[in-house]
């Protein structure tokens, strides 16, 4: 029996995981079942009145009133009854049979058993000017499917695979459609692997970001603005902790800082071409000077900058950073967190160079973006080079030529790097930086793209040494990607435990009794005047409730301050993890902190 690949066992366990639902709930409707990134996934239509739950939806004030979206209310003894008839299909060794049927045949045969998803699915086909459309049977289960699968059900292992959870999924994702309900399963190559699998997502549940960040009270999320994030002061100073070396980094490499409008004309988004690709995911405001739209890039304002004034060959590289706010209308069934949100801060810079100035800047910008994520502890950084999409801007030329060059500067650095079809930015290729948390957790952060096609769109010139006009080149670069969405990923990477420059607070001073609170702050005064972050508790609570607070806010540094502690000339410290205290002179105390916080440590 020869080895399959893992994508192909998923995709079969999709296949198999609704033969058995149809054996468990015959009257099911089957949308699509795709293997995806670790495991697979079925969308499916129980369409059983008895067993359904209502899912609120949001009246705009546009739209009329909708009737309630259904889901089948599965729980977690249906996934393990699922599950149980799984592994009976794969006992059984059924074959997966392939066979051929002609569009009108297909069409007529899901009409005859009320598959409407997959009626639909084959009129697009027929739409698109497919004759014929294969199927693959599985015992009972005949399943419209390109394939390929594995040729029979026993060459799965039974205890590689585990069906996850269950979620809503809007058909074809629009959610105008019925609500289907979906159920995740996971499938690896061995029991081995999904062991380890499982171990790093009960490690990433201890992390979540969103369970830290209520513990430490960093941010909130509202229904008053749904997929938008509330900032508490302590999230505040997380974010602007992060960005100091950030900033430092971008001075000391001569980028100038700029600030674009958050609106922007509607045809200056057709200009850019950006229309065509975001326009379902932008929100508008209509003014008396027309229609605008609040921006989900921050290029174009880069663009109208650059134009203000004629430009010389003598200025390049033009290099402008701005960390502006975009918005993307996000659906919100994919509102995840910090991860996934409607608004959100974006690194961006945009250099406009000379085109034999593109390598040198490319490779400084690869250099910078190393550069930063080591202070994080990221040294696992995967690069990929995405290429032309399908829906792109400009020339075979240019495209061919953006691809060479993007290729040739990695190489020149001598870094590794995937391919990545069709994945480029609509107006050129893109390095992209992915990388990996301490659990293992790859996360796409930096890009760098490379742009012919925007200079061309706008009509940018500069005058070149000869007194002629030319073109500049645009490079599109972040580094940190989303603020937000990187915010997110370092509490998971620290798990909430942030390096003392980083920690939003990095002393808490807690007073005994209400005669130290005086004394406390005067402390507090002088740790400030260090630029040394510090808290005081002064709440009514005991000292132990107050330790145990501090603790699990995961704060550096403790100092309980009491009568004793008043009249020492040194401090009593609790370090974070510790259960002992140690002394130290106040002086050295904050040298200490100091150098940490000067050395990002």
């Amino acid at each position: 029996m020869k080895k399959q690949s893992i994508e192909i066992i998923r995709h079969s366990l999709a296949h198999i995981m609704a033969a058995a639902v149809l054996k468990l709930w015959p009257n099911t409707k089957f949308a699509i079942g795709p293997a995806i990134e670790n495991g697979f996934y079925y969308d499916l239509d129980f369409n059983q009145k008895s067993k359904v739950k209502s899912l609120s939806r949001v009246k705009s004030r546009d739209q009329k009133s909708k009737p309630q979206l259904k889901t089948q209310n599965l729980t977690p003894d249906d996934l393990l009854k699922i599950e149980e008839e799984m592994k009976n299909i794969i006992k059984a060794d059924l074959q997966f049979v392939k066979s051929e049927l002609p569009i009108a045949k297909a069409l007529a045969y899901e009409k005859k058993r009320g598959q409407i998803y997959k009626e639909e699915m084959i009129k697009e086909l027929k739409r698109a000017g497919e004759k014929s459309v294969s199927y693959y049977k599985l015992g009972e289960f005949d399943d419209l499917c390109r394939g390929p699968h594995i040729e029979s059900s026993n060459q799965i292992s039974l205890d590689s695979f585990k069906l996850e959870k269950i979620a809503g999924a809007y058909w074809r994702g629009d959610e105008k459609n019925k609500m289907l309900t979906r159920i995740y399963g996971l499938a690896f190559e061995n029991k081995k692997e999904l062991e380890n699998y499982l171990k790093v997502m009960e490690e990433a549940e201890k992390r979540d970001h969103r369970k830290i960040g209520k513990e430490q009270d960093l941010f909130s999320f509202h229904q008053e603005g749904p997929g938008f994030i509330f900032w508490h002061p302590k999230g505040m100073l997380l974010r602007e902790a992060l960005m100091k070396p950030y900033d430092l980094l971008h001075k000391n490499e001569g980028y100038d800082t700029i600030s674009t409008p958050i609106l922007l004309s509607e045809e200056m988004w057709h200009r850019s071409g950006h229309w065509e690709h975001y326009k379902n995911d932008m929100f508008f405001v209509k003014t008396d000077e027309g229609n605008f739209a609040i921006k989900p890039m921050n290029c174009p304002g880069s663009i109208l900058i650059y134009n203000t004034r004629p430009r010389s060959y003598k200025e390049f590289p033009i290099k402008y950073a701005e960390k502006g706010e975009v918005h993307r209308h996000e659906p919100s069934g994919t509102l995840h967190g910090l991860f996934r949100v409607r608004a959100f801060r974006q690194d961006d810079s945009h250099i406009f160079t000379l085109e034999e100035q593109v390598e040198e800047e490319i490779k400084k910008i690869v250099s910078l973006a190393l550069k930063f994520y080591i202070i994080f502890g990221f040294s696992n950084i995967n690069i990929e080079v995405s290429t032309r999409p399908k829906n792109s801007i400009g020339s075979d030329e240019i495209w061919n030529k953006s691809e060479k060059i993007i290729k040739k500067v990695l190489k020149d650095l001598n870094l590794n790097y995937k391919i990545n079809e069709g994945d480029g930015a609509f107006y050129g290729p893109k390095i992209d930086f992915h990388i990996k948390d301490c659990i293992g957790r790859p996360w796409q952060c930096g890009t760098i793209q490379l742009d012919f096609s925007m200079p061309e769109r706008f009509d940018l010139k500069y005058i070149d040494k000869d007194g002629k006009f030319k073109r500049p080149v645009m490079i599109h670069r972040t580094i940190i990607g989303s603020i937000q969405r990187f915010t997110g990923v370092l509490i998971e990477h620290y798990a909430g435990v942030f390096p003392v420059w980083l920690s939003p607070v990095q002393v808490k001073i807690i007073s005994v009794g209400s005669t130290h609170v005086e004394f406390c702050h005067k402390l507090a005064d002088e740790f400030k005047q260090n630029d040394i972050r510090v808290e005081v508790d002064e709440s009514d609570e005991t000292v132990g409730n107050k330790i145990r607070k501090a603790v699990a806010e995961k704060i550096p540094y403790m100092l309980v301050i009491g009568d004793r502690e008043m009249s020492s000339d040194k401090l009593t410290i609790r370090d974070r993890g510790e259960k002992t205290t140690r002394e130290i002179g106040k002086q050295e105390f904050i040298k200490k902190i100091q150098e940490k916080i000067k050395n990002l440590k």
